[in-house]
């Protein structure tokens, strides 16, 4: 039997909510449960429900925005990963979502089956992006506007630095572990180190920031 994986959906755009619910109703490892029409609402559900993922859009315009939404759950560190899924392709939105702790950045014009495979994919550890947006962070990179953590790269330990590698490559804790011969729980204790050496709020914004310095030898 498959692990059930809850879902929240913070959207203030029903049609959106009701489409991401037919869609997760297909697919037997998850289960919506809970829809939020404001980022204020999404807070509440979230704190009550602990659910394992939130799907949260940037761009709500009643109450506080998508991306204050996002910094306020990652203050009250919730377990769960957060995915942005937004019609946004700014380079700015992309940039600030990774920097407020995101967990994945999807396009709301993904097809259905890939929005699914994403979601497996974040269930199991990895890290998520629309491939369509490499170019915005590589260019991100370029002009030096998100270069977060270089300071303290030198404080990571040898074991932090190979999950830092394998982490640019999408492995899940679980498959870290197993390469390592560490545990899964030795794996989680290790990344939230050096996310917190890095000044860094997410795997997702680690692995983009290590995939595109050019700095340091991994």
């Amino acid at each position: 039997m498959p692990v059930e994986r809850s879902l929240l959906v913070i959207d203030d755009h029903p049609l959106l909510r009701r489409g991401v619910a037919q869609l997760v109703a297909l697919e037997p490892d998850f289960r919506i449960v809970g829809e939020a029409q404001s980022g204020e609402e999404g807070l509440e559900m979230a704190l009550k429900l602990r659910p394992y993922i939130i799907l949260l859009d940037l761009n709500m315009k009643k109450g506080i925005s998508g991306l204050e939404t996002l910094s306020r759950l990652k203050q009250n560190e919730l377990e769960s990963l957060v995915i942005v899924l937004t019609v946004s392709d700014l380079e700015e939105d992309l940039v600030a979502a990774l920097r407020a702790g995101a967990d994945g950045y999807l396009l709301k014009d993904a097809d259905p089956n890939q929005l699914l495979e994403h979601l497996r994919r974040a269930a199991a550890g990895q890290v998520i992006m629309d491939e369509s947006l490499t170019q915005l962070l590589t260019r991100a990179f370029r002009d030096r506007r998100f270069v977060p953590g270089e300071v303290q790269y030198s404080r990571l330990t040898s074991r932090e630095r190979e999950i830092l590698k394998l982490l640019t490559k999408g492995f899940s804790n679980k498959l870290i572990g197993n390469t390592l011969n560490i545990s899964d729980g030795t794996v989680k204790v290790h990344v939230k180190n050096l996310l917190r050496k890095l000044n860094l709020r997410s795997r997702l914004e680690a692995a983009v920031w290590a995939l595109q310095h050019q700095d340091f030898q991994l």
